[in-house]
């Protein structure tokens, strides 16, 4: 099912954050401590911090964290199947228009290559 394109949104991700970089440092600085503190372990776990995001990801309709979620899950130890139920969860929030979201998911299982 992969067209090879979710590495894009990664790419373009990294280069949008280069450019906000050199506008505003304090601003990149900060939103990095916020992604490291609401990402941490804790009560949960990262990973289990990173399905919710993915899922909320899906909920919202966003390409750009489908795909570095299940980046970063799969190198957590995700699997296809976790990933794709997160999903599941992402169409229970958000109905119907989140169940393309789902293609995305599999998308980037593929071209990242989840078990």
């Amino acid at each position: 099912m992969s067209s090879g394109n979710m590495q894009h949104y990664i790419d373009e991700i990294a280069a949008m954050k280069e450019e906000v970089g050199r506008l505003d440092p304090a601003f990149l600085n900060a939103w990095h401590e916020l992604r490291d503190q609401g990402g941490k372990d804790g009560a949960l776990s990262k990973k289990t911090k990173s399905l919710i995001c993915l899922g909320i990801g899906v909920a919202i309709h966003c390409d750009f964290c489908v795909a570095s979620h299940v980046k970063s899950l799969i190198q957590q130890g995700a699997t296809r199947q976790e990933l794709i139920e997160v999903g599941f969860v992402g169409v229970k929030m958000a109905g119907g228009p989140a169940t393309g979201y789902i293609a995305r998911i599999i998308q980037a299982c593929d071209e990242f290559g989840a078990k």
